[in-house]
């Protein structure tokens, strides 16, 4: 069949998205530079942002994200039905390489760029604070998880009794008082002189614990020892270790990056004060199996928080996975370890996936938004209800007490990350005692 010059002639005048459809390709789906892309045809496509560290030094948290975009993008590979209508959905993943600068900057090109829908955001002020600062200035609704929601709210301008000056950004997380709820539950299992010696750092997570954590432990009956905040970097300890050793601080509790806590911890290893530590509490770092291993035998009976654990008993809503199904799959694919991670991100796809299907129309910034700010809806980590927290835009998850200890005979890990108190969320079951970092 030829084509007449008055055809080529009115072809000249097409996009590219009418040739094809002209020519009758109804979809083409592609992968290209870390992005699930999907060409569609007539259909309506929804735009997705989904930003998180998987390199440099925060890229433990985002060392599953792969994996559970894949899971979220296989769901939704029929697309997305909404009030009748079916959506071909594109999830924009995109890496900040632990740089807050580079997070502000993928959030505006996802913006500007990409035109997308709805932004998700997770893991770390470093991170999510960008983010969500872009989406306020631009007026895109975003959603966010795994940081202390002090940080976010006040952090980034919010004052108590003031109305939220935040319209567009929303965040589900934990906050210093189940960190506290936790910690005092554990800590009181055990018998010690209840003197802590805190090691925070001035950064956006420290002095949000500095200033919130602190206190709540003191009033629990704690006496806080605190050499004052340290720079993220800092490479010698010596002050603070002498000062702890002192003290005679039996707990230790510190929320660094993890490069700063195996450097501490190494140094107060060497210089004896890990001999009279009771209880080694940490946050942020010794989250992941690859922060523990990187420590060898000092790894061994260091407590945690979990702010997503296999155990808890929740499904997630967009993929329908357990804990356990999650957990099995990732360490199948991939030869890793499971770790908390991977339920905080699949409950971050649950909820924004819930807000899209909640709105009157999900291409209308102002509709999703609307939806978010009445979003009451289970995840894989919970209840996400943004109806009944302690500011607008925030509602409060849990902090799980955990202990790495080792893992049993016949297993082809170092560590077992189990499960020693429910404070925050008595669904979870405990699966074992707190026991004396220096057993």
């Amino acid at each position: 069949m030829r084509t007449t010059k008055s055809e080529v002639k009115r072809n000249q005048g097409l996009s590219r998205r009418e040739l094809i459809i002209k020519a009758g390709v109804g979809g083409i789906a592609l992968v290209a530079g870390g992005r699930g892309v999907y060409a569609a045809d007539a259909e309506k496509v929804l735009k997705v942002g989904f930003i998180s560290p998987r390199s440099g030094p925060l890229a433990g948290f985002g060392q599953g994200d792969g994996y559970v975009l894949d899971m979220a993008r296989k769901s939704l590979a029929n697309g997305l039905t909404i009030g009748g209508t079916t959506y071909k959905v594109q999830i924009i993943d995109q890496d900040t390489q632990s740089n807050p600068s580079r997070a502000g900057q993928l959030a505006n090109n996802l913006i500007n760029g990409d035109k997308v829908d709805l932004m998700l955001a997770t893991s770390t002020p470093e991170v999510v604070n960008p983010v969500a600062d872009a989406c306020e200035a631009a007026g895109v609704p975003s959603l966010s998880t795994v940081m202390p929601w002090e940080a976010f709210y006040f952090g980034r301008g919010g004052k108590p009794g003031q109305p939220s000056p935040f319209k567009w950004s929303y965040l589900f997380s934990f906050g210093t008082a189940e960190f506290a709820k936790t910690y005092l539950s554990m800590w009181d299992s055990m018998k010690t002189n209840k003197k802590v010696g805190i090691l925070y750092p001035n950064d956006a997570d420290g002095n949000a614990v500095r200033a919130n954590l602190g206190p709540l432990l003191a009033k629990g009956g704690y006496t806080i020892i605190d050499p004052g905040p340290y720079e993220d970097g800092t490479t010698d300890y010596a002050a603070q270790i002498s000062l702890f050793k002192k003290e005679q601080c039996e707990i230790f509790n510190t929320f660094p990056i993890p490069p700063d806590f195996a450097a501490f911890w190494r140094q107060a290893a060497q210089q004896g004060y890990t001999r009279m530590v009771k209880i080694a509490q940490i946050a942020k770092t010794g989250l992941f199996p690859s922060d523990v291993e990187a420590l060898g035998n000092l790894g061994f009976n260091l407590a945690g928080g979990a702010y997503w654990h296999k155990a808890f008993p929740y499904k997630s809503s967009l993929t329908g996975l357990s804990g356990d199904d999650l957990s099995n799959g990732y360490e199948k694919a991939t030869s890793k370890q499971w770790e908390q991670q991977l339920g905080a991100s699949m409950a971050l796809l649950d909820a924004g996936f819930a807000t899209l299907k909640a709105s009157s129309d999900p291409a209308s910034k102002p509709a999703v938004v609307a939806a978010l700010a009445k979003l009451n809806t289970t995840t894989m980590v919970g209840k996400v209800d943004f109806n009944s927290g302690p500011f607008p835009n925030i509602s409060v998850a849990p902090i799980v007490g955990c202990q790495w200890i080792k893992a049993p005979v016949g297993s082809r890990y170092k560590f077992d990350f189990v499960t020693v108190d429910h404070a925050t969320d008595t669904n979870v079951p405990i699966q074992a005692k707190l026991n004396p970092y220096n057993a």
